[in-house]
């Protein structure tokens, strides 16, 4: 078992007793998830990349541990594991979690709130960022930008194109980690089928398959070959690289589709805009994406209920956290004097809880508070301006 130290009276720790205190007082019970974790949530659900930021170690019977780089994956693990589990339940938390960062510490005070199986998505959505702001406005940081997106309308856009599936997985993957999407979308525009190909053979045969076709297939051909990887390749990367290619023989993607990609992507501004902009392109392009952009209105209202200045958030298309399983509504609040670093961000995870081992869908929301930014950029919650730190 790994010891901790308690939290000292003074300083960020005494500062992020008091905010989880005010979370408590908003209804959320306090969570203390097991600092040792599985590994395998958070390498499948963040990538291999991730392997390089964790601090992994490996029990007796083989089955390899993590501290834990965040709490959201530990704090749901817990309620899935409840009672509770797939009832409306929200709870706050407080501790130190473990990522390799450079030259910052590895260890660091992570604060926070996850909001499990509430219906009223917009109305929770709204509650988040209202949380987050209050939890800014604790360290006495009134000047916040505030940055919203919304993946579940990508994620719309994609359906209402009719795209091959392929084509969709890696948009929406390369969405979802900062990758160009433009360079995407070109590449998937330019028609491939008289290139000369080695693996001519595998893509005929791949043609017009679904991914579990090409998994099964490409599995196969590793097992005679005696290989597990190639070149550093998983099978399921190596799959899904062939049906990529076997797509892309029979034509690119075509301009009208590729133009409205685009166009969805440049909308940004406040909401109240970004929402006219998106009414307009879905009627000019003859999308059916309105229960997505009626969600986006909702969540409007919501937060203007909420007492958040809508003319004030920035809204775009393109924004995203550069996690896969955000499902919708994503935020990031910034000091206006540093704005690299996020002071609070979270969003919308409705895929998270069935990836975990839900049996059912469960609606998933909440937001994570960097104490060190808010305490290096802010003051001391109750201490007057101007008072000597």
């Amino acid at each position: 078992m790994i010891e901790t130290a308690a939290p000292r009276a003074t300083g960020s720790a005494a500062w992020a007793e008091a905010l989880l205190l005010s979370f408590s007082e908003a209804g959320y019970v306090r969570a203390e998830p097991a600092i040792l974790q599985p590994a395998e949530p958070f390498l499948d659900l963040s990538g291999e990349d991730i392997r390089k930021s964790l601090y992994l170690t490996t029990d007796a019977s083989g089955e390899e541990l993590c501290l834990r780089p965040d709490l959201t994956i530990p704090v749901a693990r817990d309620y899935l594991a409840s009672g509770r589990a797939g009832q409306a339940a929200g709870f706050c938390y407080l501790g130190p979690v473990f990522r390799y960062r450079g030259g910052a510490p590895s260890e660091f005070l992570q604060a926070g709130i996850e909001s499990f199986g509430r219906q009223d998505r917009a109305a929770a959505d709204a509650e988040m960022l209202a949380l987050g702001l209050e939890a800014t406005a604790a360290f006495e940081l009134s000047d916040v930008e505030i940055r919203t997106g919304d993946v579940a309308l990508f994620n719309a856009l994609l359906d209402a194109l009719d795209l091959f599936p392929v084509w969709r997985r890696r948009l929406i993957k390369d969405f979802n980690r900062k990758i160009s999407l433009e360079q995407d979308i070109e590449h998937l525009t330019v028609a491939t089928g008289s290139a000369h190909n080695e693996y001519q053979g595998v893509l005929a045969a791949l043609a017009g398959s679904d991914r579990k076709a090409a998994l099964a297939l490409v599995t196969d051909l590793m097992s005679i070959a005696g290989a597990t990887n190639v070149g550093g390749r998983s099978v399921s990367e190596i799959a899904d690289r062939f049906l990529e290619q076997s797509t892309l023989k029979g034509g690119g993607l075509p301009r009208e589709k590729r133009e409205s990609i685009k166009r969805f992507l440049a909308i940004s501004g406040d909401p109240d805009d970004a929402l006219a902009q998106l009414r307009t392109l879905a009627a000019d392009a003859r999308l059916d994406i309105s229960a997505a952009i009626d969600q986006f209105e909702s969540r409007i209202g919501f937060m203007a209920a909420r007492g958040i200045d809508t003319a004030k958030t920035r809204f775009s298309t393109s924004f995203g956290r550069g996690l896969d399983y955000y499902t919708g509504f994503e935020f990031e609040l910034h000091d206006k004097g540093n704005g690299v670093e996020p002071l609070v961000a979270g969003g919308r995870y409705d895929g998270l809880m069935t990836q975990l081992g839900s049996i059912a869908p469960i609606p998933a929301v909440g937001f994570s508070v960097w104490i060190e930014t808010l305490t290096r950029v802010g003051r001391k919650p109750g201490r007057p301006s101007g008072s000597a730190p």
